[in-house]
């Protein structure tokens, strides 16, 4: 784990500095339960807009709201106290233009009191990450699979497969660096175009379902810890809380049945 600041929250400048340095651990949270647990251990939490998916039981992040983004960091940031926080910016709330962007941003910067913001976007969306980092608002940019675009994409595929992918990816992450964003996310892509990013960029890489080669690596914390029932071929479940609380209902459910729960040590007797 890379070094903490003695209780002081991570910032994006420091995320940005460990450049081939320490590796960047990071994950997703979206509640004040599971937050606390992961802060102290990564340099980063990433509110994502996967929570439409985990969270919501959406089909995809197309229907998350800025509402919806706000309430779960805003939970996310008040429970923690160490790891930077990074919140997604929804489908629609920022690629209309710069300035909707901003002020999409600045909402939820302002309502979350959140580090920085997500987005997701090459060479187009370079303009609107250079009109908010000249306006104060960290972003982490985000290429490759992008969620947001599975329609355009045709499904949840994995990127780079061909010349002319592996060039517009890669100049996708160039134009986001050059833009101002502090780090870029890689998602779904062949290794080779992955560590061939990480070389040419000069901020970091956060890999999922990339390469080791990356400067660092986030998962979906649902996903890593067993609480969903199908996961990506580039997850690795590093935990089985799903059966675990199973386990926990099965057992609670078979005392309420059998009327042995609750027994004396659970109810409240009178006083004198």
């Amino acid at each position: 784990m890379s070094a903490q600041n003695e209780g002081k929250r991570r910032t994006a400048p420091q995320v940005r500095a460990q450049k081939g340095g320490d590796k960047i651990v990071s994950l997703t949270a979206y509640s004040a339960a599971l937050a606390p647990l992961v802060d102290p251990l990564v340099d980063f939490i990433l509110v994502g807009d996967s929570l439409g998916m985990v969270e919501h039981g959406m089909d995809s992040t197309l229907g998350v709201t800025l509402d919806m983004m706000i309430a779960h960091g805003k939970a996310v940031v008040g429970s923690t106290a160490e790891a930077l926080i990074v919140v997604d910016m929804p489908f629609g709330s920022y690629e209309a233009s710069p300035e909707a962007a901003f002020r999409a941003a600045a909402r939820v910067m302002a309502q979350t009191g959140c580090g920085a913001v997500k987005l997701e976007g090459g060479a187009h969306m370079a303009p609107t990450v250079a009109f908010l980092a000249a306006r104060g608002i960290p972003v982490m940019a985000h290429v490759g699979l992008t969620p947001q675009a599975v329609n355009a994409l045709g499904g949840f595929r994995s990127q780079g497969h061909d010349a002319a992918a592996r060039d517009k990816i890669l100049g996708d992450a160039v134009a986001v660096a050059e833009a101002g964003a502090f780090a870029v996310v890689i998602e779904g892509v062949v290794e080779p175009l992955a560590e061939e990013i990480t070389r040419t960029v000069a901020i970091p890489t956060i890999g999922i379902g990339a390469s080791a080669a990356c400067d660092g690596q986030i998962l979906v914390l649902n996903d890593m810890l067993g609480l969903t029932a199908r996961v990506p071929r580039f997850v690795k479940r590093y935990g089985a809380i799903g059966e675990a609380v199973s386990e926990a209902v099965k057992a609670y459910a078979q005392e309420v049945r059998g009327r042995t729960f609750p027994a004396e040590a659970h109810v409240y007797k009178p006083r004198g």
